[in-house]
C-alpha cells in the first residue's frame, strides 16, 4: 500500500480522471473521501475491475463515502486548453464540488491541480490508494454511461463498444459520416479528418447528423 508523509487529518479526498484519451466527449473526474467506519471491499483501478463489478462498487461508494463529486471538462475546453489543463480544471470542479472541504487530496498520476488544500500526486495511485480507486471507478462509470447515451443517439459510430478511443473503428466511421459536436477537434486523428474533408469538398468542416 502507498504510503505518504502527512499530518494527522480527518478528510482525504482521492481524485482521478477518465476519458484523457478518447477522441469524443468530456473528461470526467471524481473526488472521494471515504468513511473509514464504512470499509468497501474489492476497490481497485477501474480499468481492472468487470464492467458488473464496476457498477455494483459504484453504488456502494455512493452509499458509503462521506462525500463524493463529480467534475469534467467539455470538448470544447480540451480543445481550448490542452487536454493535460482540462483535465486538471475538471478535477478542481470534482474537489470543489465535495460537500466536505478535504485537508489532503490525493491525485493519481504525476501532476497536481491547483486546490486550496495541500495535494500529493501518486503515480498509479487508482491501484494504490483506496480513496483514488474509488474515484476511478465513480468517473469510469459516469463517463460510460455517457458514451452508451452517444450510443444511443449514432449507433453507426459504435461508442458503446470502444467509449470514443481511436479504434479502427471509431476512425472509419468517422471518415464515413464526418464528425459530430462532440468530437475534440484539436486531437490529430480528428483534426487530420476534418482537414481531408476539408481539401475534398472544400466545406470547412463536416458534421455527422
Amino acid at each position: 500500500m502507498f504510503e505518504y508523509s502527512r499530518p494527522e487529518v480527518e478528510w482525504i479526498a482521492g481524485v482521478d480522471e477518465v476519458g484523457r484519451g478518447p477522441l469524443i466527449g468530456a473528461v470526467v473526474t471524481a473526488a472521494v473521501i471515504l468513511d473509514p467506519t464504512k470499509p468497501i471491499k474489492g476497490l481497485n483501478d477501474s480499468k481492472k475491475l468487470s464492467e458488473k463489478k464496476r457498477l455494483l462498487l459504484a453504488e456502494e461508494i455512493k452509499e458509503k463515502a462521506l462525500c463524493w463529486a463529480l467534475g469534467r471538462a467539455e470538448p470544447a475546453e480540451i480543445d481550448q486548453l490542452n487536454i493535460l489543463h482540462a483535465t486538471l480544471l475538471a478535477m478542481q470542479r470534482a474537489v470543489a464540488g465535495l460537500a466536505i472541504t478535504p485537508q489532503w487530496a490525493l491525485i493519481d498520476g504525476n501532476r497536481c491541480p491547483a486546490l486550496a488544500m495541500p495535494a500529493t500526486a501518486v503515480v498509479k495511485g487508482d491501484s494504490l490508494v483506496p480513496e483514488i480507486s474509488a474515484a476511478s471507478i465513480l468517473a469510469k462509470v459516469a463517463r460510460d454511461a455517457e458514451m452508451q447515451l452517444l450510443h444511443q443517439a449514432h449507433p453507426q459510430f459504435g461508442f458503446a463498444d470502444h467509449k470514443g478511443y481511436p479504434t479502427a473503428a471509431h476512425l472509419a466511421a468517422i471518415q464515413r459520416y464526418g464528425i459530430l459536436p462532440e468530437h475534440r477537434r484539436s486531437f490529430k486523428p480528428v483534426r487530420l479528418i476534418v482537414e481531408q474533408h476539408a481539401q475534398q469538398t472544400g466545406q470547412c468542416e463536416v458534421t455527422a447528423r
